[in-house]
């Protein structure tokens, strides 16, 4: 993972970190974090532009991270990337003896790039 990765996990749940790491590791797809831990006003504006259906994100308290999806160098939104990124947080979440949700299963948001640490 690169340095802008991880300062972007600054107040992120160790736990998590530990499995975004692994997953980083895991991968066939290479991928950065985007966002970690959000403030209330950060999560209100994407609320409000519509780009979140919630003010309790997983975000809010450092339960969940975004990434990027990278082919050839190149930032893509391919949603297949994301699940192959999935499949690599899954496996990490297995091996930990945790439960890590991909966004990309929600029903009202499809969100391809969030991860979040089930409680």
């Amino acid at each position: 993972m690169n340095e802008k990765s991880i300062s972007r996990l600054k107040g992120v749940n160790p736990i998590l970190i530990s499995a975004v790491q692994r997953a980083a590791e895991l991968s066939d797809v290479v991928f950065e974090i985007t966002e970690g831990l959000r403030t209330v006003e950060r999560q209100k504006e994407l609320y409000d532009a519509g780009k979140s259906h919630t003010m309790n994100s997983y975000h809010l308290v450092g339960n969940a991270v975004d990434v990027v999806a990278y082919l050839d160098g190149k930032v893509s939104w391919d949603l297949k990337l994301y699940s192959k990124i999935n499949e690599a947080f899954q496996e990490a979440a297995k091996d930990m003896g945790i439960k890590i949700t991909w966004g990309g299963t929600f029903k009202k948001l499809v969100d391809g790039p969030h991860f979040q640490l089930e409680k």
